[in-house]
């Protein structure tokens, strides 16, 4: 890879790190999986870099870390970490604090792995429905169905009880 490639990916991962870190945070729920799996989409997007082939470098990340968090899924050896164990706060991704965060993340698990995806995409990444669709390599009506279902089981979800009455005074 010449200089001129080198340095506009470095300048596009200083971009991007912050927005596609809280991606992988979100799909994974463990900090440190999610390091791993950001980690190895970057490597994959390094790899196609120079080629010219990547039009849009952000969402071909979010698809190789969807990707990758699906095949993770799909793999027998992997165990979900409880995110109480984690002691360390997360980076910057929106969250005021570390109960908070990680009740979103309980919730967040128990979506299926579509919807998972999709919740995070369209309304974390706030990412058009469309562009979501594209990633996730299905029609536009499958993404809002998985949205609508997603969010009415996130509305129900006993972990975002406090969440909820939260943000429902603030209105």
């Amino acid at each position: 890879m010449d200089e001129a490639s080198h340095q506009s990916f470095e300048d596009f991962v200083t971009a991007s790190a912050d927005r596609l870190m809280r991606t992988a945070f979100l799909l994974t729920g463990n900090r440190h999986a999610a390091e791993d799996l950001l980690q190895g989409a970057l490597e994959r997007t390094y790899q196609r870099w120079s080629s010219g082939q990547i039009l849009s470098p952000e969402a071909y990340v979010r698809r190789a870390l969807v990707n990758a968090a699906s095949s993770r899924w799909r793999s027998r050896q992997f165990r979900e970490e409880p995110l109480d164990t984690v002691a360390e706060r997360a980076g910057v991704d929106g969250m005021p604090d570390l109960a908070t965060r990680d009740q979103v993340v309980r919730a967040l698990r128990e979506l299926t792995k579509r919807q998972r995806c999709v919740v995070v995409l369209r309304y974390f990444d706030d990412l058009p429905e469309a562009a979501v669709a594209e990633i996730l390599g299905c029609s536009v009506g499958s993404v809002k169905t998985h949205a609508s279902r997603g969010l009415a089981r996130l509305r129900v979800s006993q972990h975002l009880g406090d969440v909820r009455v939260r943000s429902e005074r603030r209105r």
